[in-house]
């Protein structure tokens, strides 16, 4: 994958940008959350309001105007051209096994209540521990695993309410 870079405004302007793009780019940080942005022989002074690096989201001001700023890298952008995306997690109703491997260890029962990261189980994997977590809050519907059990790629484990 090369280094490109989709920058979303406000939700309604796209800009891309390759790698030497951003390497051509004239800032100076001023201080913290302040930058010097010279453009097309123009000077520019932005400043970050706030900035939510997980989710690549930041607001900043820039001539007393405030932008919503979105940055997807190329993973982001092949991960959104195959249909999926973090909100998809939310509506999971079903967890296959993303790799083969042997169950090593069960965390939740049929009718338990989870939390969005709790841990689920424990999928051994070319001698890797590998803990599946729960992608929301839900309850376990349905286990279709028991320790010891050798699973395939894809096969269903664990039915979500």
């Amino acid at each position: 994958m090369g280094n490109n870079f989709k920058v979303s405004v406000n939700s309604e302007l796209n800009f891309n940008f390759n790698q030497q793009d951003v390497k051509n780019l004239n800032v100076v940080s001023e201080a913290t959350g302040n930058f010097h942005i010279l453009h097309n022989n123009k000077s520019y002074k932005v400043k970050l309001i706030h900035d939510n690096f997980n989710d690549k989201k930041y607001t900043i001001s820039l001539d007393s105007n405030i932008f919503q700023l979105e940055i997807s890298d190329d993973l982001d952008l092949l991960i959104d051209k195959m249909g999926y995306s973090k909100s998809s997690s939310k509506t999971l109703n079903s967890i296959f096994a993303p790799m083969p491997g042997i169950i090593i260890d069960i965390k939740a029962k049929e009718g338990d209540s989870v939390k969005e990261g709790d841990s689920l189980f424990i999928l051994e994997a070319m001698k890797m521990e590998n803990a599946i977590v729960s992608p929301k809050d839900t309850v376990i519907k349905s286990l279709f695993i028991k320790v010891g059990d050798a699973v395939e790629k894809g096969k269903l484990l664990i039915e979500l309410e």
